[in-house]
């Protein structure tokens, strides 16, 4: 075999050649790092998170240094909405990247306690229902998300993916807890929506989580319990890709605290109540950083994709979403619009911003897409891959027409509804009858409906919402032929 013999000559001019920078060896840069194995993902999905309840997005009252850090290593949406105003509709779209009106969980799961005596019923009713005090009759919700459903822990396991679910689950009875549905680790994901207590043993008189997660030290903080479970998480699967989907149960009611946080959030134009869910949320800012730390100290945190968001808008009176209107539950902006920040060195741009309207059905396919996983061709997915957004600092857009929700219930007057946001104009559809058009740009607090003035854009809107809830097989409320209108 020939074997070339270097020369004194050729290794002096091969050395000068590498100090030129001619021959580039290589480096442990974060590029390198991120594209030699794929991402860990962090999942954070906060309960009852405000739009304006971090300080990074203009609050002076809250105080979250650690999701600060978050927002100015990665990149911060303005305009990010939850798929829905309750909080089990998002939770199943962000678990299935499809609407919920295409899962067909459209309201909050109602939890075996709070059903009496009702058991788990053996298939999903499809019977509308409706008292005769009602104009419209009703799809009912289920009780579970459907198995047959992919979630992102089963997208990511023939991956070799290993997946933990910590906090809230909120998505079915024990059958159709996160283990059954793709998860290999469960802390804390049950039926129930809202926790026992936030305070070690964590009792209630009528729920509990159902053995999912064990007391460990009396008195400790339900959050950061949480907190330290997806610490221990991270470190014992350092060496192998992971999914960590942290969902705590803060900041849902009921609204307690460390004594001694919420007195530092004490202040003359405050509640009490304020000042004790500020502290739930400087809970969250504190496991937030917990995972932050802890990505670091394992060298993970430069090939980690990091999504922090909520379920849906601040609930109102413990928190003020203003310059929004209304809260959770509430077609308005405040029930809806969510912060979201996402961090993922060396590929994200670090304090980039982006107002593209962005929903929670575009997490499953933004990290299918940094993954490299492939979407089953017969299972059709309504969100859209934010990798290209991510890696343009904002500058991409998705084309995307339009944003749908999809609320079939009786909630708050007056009744149900369904929206389109499409550009800066967003629809409310009342299914008893009416319509609201906002122009979000000029008035992102809702408070001048242009309906009456804009005819052709509410028929405009008003066909396309209609022609995507048909799509998806949406189930649209219907006249109830037993209405009794008392006020006649």
């Amino acid at each position: 075999m020939f074997q070339h013999i270097w020369t004194t000559p050729q290794y002096l001019f091969l050395a000068l050649f590498c100090c030129c920078g001619f021959i580039t060896l290589p480096a442990n840069s974060e590029e390198t790092t991120n594209t030699a194995a794929p991402p860990n993902i962090v999942l954070i999905l906060v309960d009852d998170l405000g739009w304006m309840d971090l300080s990074c997005q203009g609050s002076d009252y809250f105080r979250t240094p650690n999701i600060d850090r978050l927002a100015s290593q990665g990149m911060r949406f303005t305009d990010a909405y939850a798929a829905c105003a309750v909080c089990s509709p998002t939770r199943a779209a962000v678990m299935t990247g499809r609407w919920p009106g295409r899962v067909g969980v459209t309201d909050w799961i109602r939890a075996r306690f709070q059903r009496g005596s009702q058991a788990t019923p053996m298939k999903t009713q499809t019977e509308y229902v409706g008292g005769n005090n009602r104009k419209l009759l009703c799809p009912p919700n289920p009780f579970w998300m459907e198995k047959d459903e992919i979630t992102i822990a089963e997208l990511l396991k023939p991956a070799g993916y290993v997946s933990c679910h910590i906090g809230k689950w909120h998505l079915g009875d024990p059958a159709w807890y996160p283990q059954q549905q793709g998860f290999d680790i469960n802390i804390a994901g049950c039926d129930i929506g809202q926790p026992p207590s936030y305070f070690d043993p964590y009792k209630h008189p009528r729920y509990n989580f159902d053995n999912q997660m064990i007391p460990r030290e009396l008195g400790e903080f339900l959050t950061h319990r949480e907190g330290y479970e997806a610490k221990q998480f991270i470190q014992q699967n350092k060496s192998r890709p992971f999914f960590l989907s942290y969902c705590p149960y803060a900041v849902h009611t009921p609204i307690q605290a460390i004594a001694e946080v919420a007195a530092k959030y004490v202040h003359p134009n405050k509640s009490a109540n304020n000042a004790k869910y500020a502290a739930m949320v400087e809970s969250v800012d504190d496991a937030v950083g917990m995972i932050m730390e802890t990505l670091q100290e394992t060298g993970l945190a430069e090939r980690t994709l990091l999504i922090f968001t909520s379920d849906n808008g601040g609930l109102k009176g413990p928190t003020d979403n203003s310059p929004l209107r209304s809260g959770k539950g509430y077609a308005y902006e405040g029930g809806i619009r969510v912060p979201l920040i996402v961090r993922w060195p060396g590929v994200v741009g670090a304090g980039t911003t982006s107002n593209e309207p962005v929903s929670s059905v575009d997490y499953f396919p933004s990290i299918a897409d940094a993954v490299g996983c492939d979407i089953p061709s017969d299972h059709e997915i309504d969100g859209k891959s934010l990798l290209p957004l991510l890696k343009s600092a904002g500058r991409y857009s998705l084309n995307r027409d339009s944003i749908y929700w999809h609320f079939p219930h009786y909630r708050h007057s007056p009744g149900p509804y369904s929206i389109i946001r499409s550009g800066d104009w967003k629809l409310i559809k009342w299914y008893e009858g009416g319509f609201e058009l906002y122009n979000l740009k000029n008035d992102i607090s809702e408070k001048i409906n242009m309906a009456a003035a804009m005819a052709s854009k509410v028929k405009e809107l008003d066909r396309q919402l209609t022609a995507e809830l048909s799509r998806i097989g949406a189930k649209i409320p219907k006249p109830n032929p037993n209405y009794v209108n008392k006020s006649k």
